[in-house]
């Protein structure tokens, strides 16, 4: 009898574990999601004010084009807010 119960507690904990191990895998990939929705949206951010400071500056006489300006700045501001967040959770 105490043979059955053990055995009914294993597979119970088993059980109990896989499940576990299921939602840490659905976790951390809903994270490294919202990671990347983070940086797209934040990037966005930037570039608009970039965009907005190039305006203005061609609004006093830049020669620099707003649209290639914001253009160009987009693989720089992505490239270091990916930078920022992989350092940032290294640190932790």
């Amino acid at each position: 009898m105490r043979a059955r119960v053990d055995v009914e507690l294993e597979r119970q904990n088993r059980d109990l574990l896989k499940s576990m191990d299921q939602r840490a895998k659905f976790q951390l990939r809903l994270q490294q999601t919202v990671e990347r929705l983070s940086i797209a949206a934040i990037s966005y951010y930037v570039i608009s004010l970039i965009g907005y400071t190039l305006k203005g500056a061609k609004a006093i006489g830049s020669p620099l084009d707003p649209a290639f300006g914001m253009a160009a700045s987009v693989p720089l501001v992505v490239g270091v807010l990916w930078y920022a967040l992989r350092r940032l959770k290294a640190t932790h």
